[in-house]
Formats: C-alpha cells, sequence, structure tokens
C-alpha cells in the first residue's frame, strides 16, 4: 500500500486493539507490489519503459515472449496451458519486497484454464497430478525471445498492460503466522473485534494482482492449501500443515479481471506460492498452484 495506507493499517491497530497486541500484529505486516492497470501510454521501449505517468511492469493477457528453446507449456493428456501474465523483473520496484525477485529477466504465468475441456479438468494442489497444470517460467536476461503465437484451441487473453505501487499487507486473521503470534485465540480474542475486522475488509476492496506479501483469499489461507498437497494430504488437524504452511510465501496472486477478460471460477483468484530458498535459487519450478473462487 502507499505509505499513507500503511500508516492507515497501523492506525486501525492501535485504535482497535489493545498496546501490545497492536504493535505485534503491526510486526507481521509485509510489503508487496500491487499490480495495476496502466492508464499512459508508453513514451520508450520494452515491457518497462517509462510512461507519462506510471511505469509499465508487465502485462495480462496477449502471448508471451519465449526463448526458442522453450516449449510452450503442455499439461500431458489435457493440453497447452493459457498464458496468463509476464513481469519484467528489472521494471518492478522489486527492492521494496521481502522476498528475493530476480532484478532482471522476465517472469512468465501459464494456467490450464479450462479452454479445452470446458472446465472438466481441474487444477488442484491436494492432487500431485495436476499440478502440470499451472507453471511459472523464467527467462534469464539477454536470452533472446520472440513472441509465440497461442497453440491451436488458445483464445489468448486481451492484453493489459500493469504499473506497480508498493504496498503494505496485512495477513489474513486465520493464516498460521497470525497463530503462531497469538494462539491461543478464542472466541474473545481482541483480533476477531467486530470492527477491526471490518477495517481490514476496508484495505482488500477492488481487484487485486499481487507480487510478494500476504495473500488476499478469496475463501481460506492459502498456505495451508498448499501445505496439505506438498504433505500427501493429511487430516487437517495434523500439526504438520500449520508448519508446512510457514515455509510458504506468495509469488504472486492474480484476481478475476474484466479488462482482460479474465473470469477464474465465480470471481476467484489464481495463487503461486513458493519456498524463500527456491526463490532464491530461481527454482521456479517447484512454485505451488492454488486457486478459490466465492
Amino acid at each position: 500500500m502507499t505509505q499513507s495506507t500503511t500508516d492507515a493499517l497501523h492506525t486501525l491497530a492501535r485504535e482497535h486493539l489493545p498496546a501490545e497486541i497492536a504493535e505485534r500484529w503491526i510486526g507481521l505486516l509485509r510489503p508487496s507490489l500491487r499490480l495495476e492497470k496502466a492508464t499512459s501510454t508508453s513514451t520508450g521501449t520494452g515491457t518497462g519503459a517509462g510512461t507519462e505517468g506510471e511505469p509499465v511492469v508487465g502485462r495480462l493477457g496477449g502471448l508471451p515472449e519465449l526463448p526458442e528453446s522453450e516449449e510452450w507449456p503442455v499439461w500431458e493428456g489435457h493440453g497447452p496451458l493459457s498464458f496468463v501474465a509476464s513481469l519484467d523483473c528489472a521494471a518492478l520496484p522489486s527492492a521494496a519486497l521481502d522476498i528475493a525477485v530476480p532484478s532482471d529477466g522476465t517472469l512468465a504465468f501459464f494456467y490450464f484454464d479450462g479452454q479445452l475441456d470446458d472446465g472438466c479438468a481441474v487444477v488442484s494442489p491436494y492432487e500431485s497430478g495436476t499440478w502440470a497444470g499451472a507453471r511459472v517460467l523464467y527467462v534469464p536476461a539477454g536470452v533472446p525471445v520472440a513472441e509465440r503465437a497461442a497453440p491451436e484451441g488458445l483464445r489468448p487473453y486481451p492484453e493489459v498492460a500493469l504499473t506497480a505501487r508498493v504496498e503494505t499487507t496485512a495477513p489474513y486473521l486465520r493464516h498460521p503466522v497470525v497463530y503462531r503470534e497469538f494462539a491461543p485465540m478464542p472466541d474473545d480474542h481482541p483480533l476477531w473485534d467486530e470492527d477491526f475486522q471490518e477495517g481490514l475488509w476496508d484495505f482488500s476492496e477492488g481487484t487485486e494482482h499481487r507480487l510478494g506479501g500476504h495473500a488476499n483469499p478469496v475463501q481460506d489461507e492459502v498456505e495451508s492449501e498448499v501445505a496439505c498437497g506438498v504433505l500427501e494430504n493429511p487430516p487437517w488437524t495434523d500439526p504438520r500443515i500449520n508448519d508446512e504452511a510457514l515455509r510458504w510465501v506468495l509469488l504472486a496472486q492474480f484476481d478475476t479481471d474484466d479488462d482482460a477478460d479474465m473470469m477464474w471460477g465465480d470471481c476467484g483468484a489464481l495463487y503461486w506460492l513458493i519456498r524463500p530458498e527456491d526463490l532464491a535459487a530461481r527454482r521456479f519450478d517447484r512454485a505451488m498452484f492454488t486457486w478459490q473462487c466465492s
């Protein structure tokens, strides 16, 4: 969020929570990059060129630029994935983040969106056989690329240029990091204060495409969904789920977006998570995916 919004989150906590709890909760806030439609026309060249008002850092939809040696991602037995978005890492103000996003190169996100089978095959963190239905590709800087036509049967999404602004994010109140800090959390715990929760809700309005920070789940915490899948679906009461969930951070989320003609289920969102050590090692093949809708 902008600095004023960060201040507003601090104020919200201090107005509705006991002082000691407010400061501990503020300590859980994390920086992110909110990705929004760029309204200016580029005055330079390249994805990260300057604009009259906003720098362009990537785009939703359109066609990807891939190295000649890189095959279009395919889910074997189902077909090619749809291209969702790309981000120009050199153009991102990623120094503001607390995760090791590459300083250059390009990140490209692909997802099997149901165009080829009317939505019959569902990508889920709980079913390892579906994990190939979502991919993150990293193209290092300096690697020659060319625009790649979409495979037969796939309709590219309309292209929407994206700009980025630094935004502080709050954890979902049922996130394992909150329970680690405050458990036990009985029904009368201050964090369940209705006015505090309603105030938090105001900060999550609008379309939310995001890089880094805390995920904004449509339903429940996405980190636990990924952890459950990685652990091969133990009972939800298994304490290993919370421990594993704490090992994952949000890489990116892409919301339903009218301008890009993207509808994920019923006004849902796509989420890619990664372990920090895999992000630092550029092991984007180890990123995990989940999605939620209302």
